[in-house]
């Protein structure tokens, strides 16, 4: 069964750093695209950045810069590290995989992912 983990989550003020974690088991996820997606109080969940088997990363232009997606196939673990953070980056934070791959390369369309994690929540205070 497939299964996503995060970790990593926290409060930090702004300007800190945070770097979250997803740890994937139940399938061979080096073969397909992972994503982090968050959603604040009120408002829809959104791509943050992701990454595919090619290691080819896209990210959203609001964090552009300040985060970075990566990933060690040998730990089957998915990392997004967060710099120079914003209020604004306040959310709860959801690591997702895309085992089906209808669309090439790294997707932030939330209805691509077909498996999710429970999500961590970061909070950035001002």
């Amino acid at each position: 069964q497939v299964q996503l983990v995060e970790s990593g989550g926290g409060s930090v003020q702004a300007g800190g750093s945070l770097r979250l974690s997803c740890v994937v088991s139940g399938y061979t996820y080096s073969s397909y695209c992972m994503g982090w997606f968050r959603q604040a109080p009120g408002k829809e969940r959104e791509g943050v950045a992701a990454i595919d088997s090619d290691g080819t990363t896209s990210y959203a232009d609001s964090v552009k810069g300040r985060f970075t997606i990566s990933k060690d196939n040998a730990k089957a673990t998915v990392y997004l590290q967060m710099n120079s953070l914003k209020p604004e980056d306040t959310a709860m934070y959801y690591c997702a995989a895309d085992t089906v791959l209808v669309v090439a390369g790294p997707t932030l369309r939330e209805i691509e992912y077909d498996r999710w994690g429970q999500g961590t929540q970061v909070t950035v205070s001002s």
